[in-house]
């Protein structure tokens, strides 16, 4: 053994060692990473279950959410309004208010499934309207619809009579119509809103969304698939909404069992992991039970993973080892070996191998020279692909166009330009080798031209008679250069056809700032030269000029939906904003033919009669005067005319609204301290029982009452209280304690508290000053 490790070079031996060293450290690092594995990956597919727990939880919440949203979205809807808002007409079924309803239902679509089976319920006509058909008896909705266990009286006493707030019913089987007289029974639950929303004491319809157990259910399949463990999800008072892969009797076992931690994972008798999630949303608890022996799989193949890996890669660094080992200490022999292999007259024995190296890279660099002058014959074509690319729009950053420039040699002279396309004129199509030979010397003359132009305008080819180019543009004012330009092109064009009698057309696009941007401008100078050609034009055309024959009046759906919002929500500064872009997108920016501007005053008008016909307006007898005005505007008018005419409109409309909202707010803030004052002794007495008093949304009711009184109505609560308490107090006939008790506190602590930071004293110290 000493003597073949002795044929070795001392080199090659330190390296070795080296090698085996560094060779025994992933086997250790093996070790510790396989124990490190195993209780990664238990946690990782607890981790992996408990993310396909909540991300069925979480979707399910979105839907439900979707739910909420899709009954609000009805709850606004004008006709629904009309049906539970207006006095019932003198046909007790309105039968076409109630089918138009129910012919806007259909016009309603969502991508949630929870939605695929709802109804609403008005009370006013005691009727139910689905999206299918109108029932004016809720008797025959029921019959269809029954729900498993309930009679009719049951159902109309607890969905139809009482009032509903984002409510769910528990899980039902419900039998429904799946095609003509063949009826299912399907587990649901339903949701239930109440409407007008927040209207707590007196509804005057009612929505109800059916959700199949299965929609929901196959959210939580993954689960049993993946791991054939269960699943199931329970609401907060305990009964069961959905499972999955348990019995039903089982099922309600664990879900009565006491709750751990919200996300707790706990082991049960039967070999099971146990995984619990609560919804902070509704309270609903989502279950999952995991056998323990699936988790571990993926543990037991990184076992086997890792035991193979640690041995292959035991062998593969051995005889890596040897291999560098080997390498490094003869690197010369590995150069020799590549140019023999290369040179086929210098297999004979080499006495100088530095002089044989020498020799063979002198010649590998005469070869690179060699190469480089084929490259720069191929230039001019390399020049020409990448100005094609530039005007194509195939460079999508700045590095990668001033990457392709470096390659090419093209220089990239300032950022501003313009792109335009050149055609010559007086051929027919190019079906002949002589009209081919006769363009390609025309294309030929028109370049040479373009160089003695400028040596920075990029040139090149564009089918058989066209040229396109760009000319980039100085940093002087940018009409001053557009003129310069323009000047140039067509002294080029009187050159051209005085010496070599050729007819060009140009059509030029609008000036870029970047030259990211050169694509742009050039296909504008396309459709100038294409509109060219088809009106006839020669010389040069501007794209701008190409537009502005072409005009249309600027009025989209948007703008008018906006306008329309603006004056109804008496937003003055917005919607005359909003005028004066619109007068200036038609009037300065375009130039509009008498019948454009006609067909943009008559929309116009249009908008605001229809905002006239919606009765919004706190006077009545302003919508008279409001459609007076309207009808005043003629389309004879000047501009500047029509632009006061307008403006007068949308000044008298967003006055009248902001004073309709003001006389309103200043009425239910009145309300709410009325009630406060009535109410104060109510340790009850909340935003939430304000807002249910008034009718409104607690966020609506604060912002309110801030806005008229400066305070949020807790601190005027509790400003009446403490008035109040000070008015026992110096009459000294009540404690302290039954003080706290009359103006609404549930202790004397608290009341301790709220009234020395407001008065600055205790409710003692106070007592003791005033006598």
């Amino acid at each position: 053994m000493q003597r073949l490790w002795s044929k070795f070079s001392p080199v090659f031996r330190r390296f070795l060692i080296s090698y085996l060293i560094v060779l025994l450290i992933p086997q250790v690092a093996g070790y510790a990473s396989y124990k490190a594995s195993i209780e990664v990956a238990k946690s990782s597919s607890i981790e992996n279950s408990l993310s396909s727990l909540n991300l069925g939880k979480e979707i399910i919440e979105r839907h439900l959410v979707e739910v909420e949203a899709f009954t609000k979205q009805l709850a606004i809807n004008q006709d629904l309004y009309r049906l539970i808002a207006d006095p019932k007409p003198l046909d007790s079924n309105n039968v076409y208010g109630l089918g138009r309803m129910q012919r806007s239902l259909s016009m309603y679509s969502s991508t949630n499934d929870y939605l695929s089976n709802f109804f609403i319920y008005i009370r006013n006509y005691n009727a139910i309207i689905t999206p299918n058909t109108v029932y004016y008896r809720p008797e025959h909705y029921y019959a269809e619809n029954r729900l498993e266990g309930w009679t009719f009286e049951e159902w109309e006493e607890a969905v139809l009579k009482k009032p509903h707030l984002n409510e769910l019913m528990p899980l039902k089987k419900y039998r429904r119509e799946i095609r003509d007289s063949v009826f299912v029974e399907t587990p649901a639950i339903t949701f239930l809103q109440s409407i007008p929303l927040n209207s707590f004491n007196n509804p005057q319809a009612m929505i109800g969304v059916l959700i199949d157990e299965d929609h929901m259910g196959s959210l939580l399949q993954n689960i049993v698939d993946q791991y054939g463990g269960w699943a199931l999800v329970a609401d907060r008072e305990g009964s069961l909404i959905l499972s999955r892969g348990i019995d039903e009797s089982e099922a309600r076992r664990y879900i009565g069992a006491p709750a751990g931690e919200n996300g707790e994972v706990s082991p049960t008798e039967d070999g099971r992991l146990l995984m619990s999630i609560r919804s902070d949303l509704n309270g609903w608890t989502y279950m999952a039970g995991i056998p323990e022996q699936a988790l571990m799989t993926k543990a037991d193949r990184i076992k086997q993973v890792t035991i193979t890996f640690t041995l292959a890669a035991l062998v593969i660094g051995l005889l890596i080892g040897l291999l560098l080992a080997y390498r490094h200490s003869a690197p010369i022999h590995s150069l020799l070996s590549v140019f023999r292999e290369q040179n086929h007259a210098s297999r004979e024995k080499i006495n100088n191998e530095y002089d044989f190296l020498a020799g063979n890279i002198a010649a590998l660099i005469a070869n690179n020279k060699l190469l480089e002058s084929s490259l720069n014959d191929q230039l001019p074509l390399l020049r020409d692909a990448f100005i094609k690319r530039l005007l194509t729009g195939d460079f999508y950053t700045m590095r990668e166009l001033e990457a392709a420039s470096g390659q090419t040699g093209v220089p990239l002279r300032g950022e501003r330009g313009r792109a335009g396309i050149l055609k010559v004129s007086g051929y027919g199509s190019a079906d002949s080798e002589e009209i081919i030979q006769e363009l390609s010397v025309a294309r030929l003359i028109v370049r040479q031209a373009f160089s003695r132009l400028d040596h920075d305008v990029l040139v090149t080819d564009w089918g058989s008679d066209q040229i396109a180019f760009v000319h980039p543009l100085g940093e002087e004012p940018i009409d001053d250069m557009n003129d310069h330009m323009e000047a140039a092109l067509l002294e080029l064009m009187d050159s051209v056809y005085r010496q070599h009698r050729l007819s060009i057309t140009i059509g030029l696009g609008s000036p870029y700032d970047a030259w990211n941007d050169v694509a742009d401008s050039f296909n504008e100078a396309q459709q100038a030269l294409e509109y060219a050609i088809h009106t006839g034009a020669f010389g040069m055309i501007r794209f701008e000029d190409m537009m502005k024959a072409t005009e249309l009046y600027y009025y989209p759906i948007e703008s008018e939906q906006r306008m329309l919002n603006m004056l109804k929500a008496g937003e003055l500064e917005e919607a005359s904003r909003l005028l004066d872009q619109l007068f200036s997108r038609n009037f300065e920016e375009r130039e509009l033919s008498y019948e454009m501007t006609q067909q943009f005053v008559m929309e116009l008008r249009g908008t605001f009669l229809k905002l006239a016909e919606q009765k919004i307006f706190h006077d009545e007898s302003l919508t008279d005067h409001i459609k007076h005005q309207i009808t005043a505007v003629s389309t004879t008018d000047g501009v500047s005319q029509l632009r006061d005419r307008f403006g007068r409109l949308v000044h008298d409309i967003c006055t009248d609204i902001r004073k309709k909202r003001k006389d309103m707010s200043a009425e239910t803030v009145g309300e709410i301290i009325r009630y406060i004052h009535e109410r104060y002794s109510d340790a009850e007495l909340t935003l939430y029982r304000l807002a249910e008093h008034i009718g409104k949304p607690e966020k609506y009711i604060s912002q309110l009452f801030k806005e008229h009184t400066g305070k949020n109505p807790s601190d005027y609560v509790e400003l009446v209280r403490i008035g109040k308490a000070v008015e026992l107090l110096q009459q000294n006939h009540l404690t302290i304690d039954e003080i706290a008790a009359q103006v609404g506190y549930n202790s004397a602590h608290s009341f301790r508290r709220a009234f020395k930071r407001v008065r600055g004293v205790s409710p003692s110290a106070f007592r003791q000053m005033a006598e």
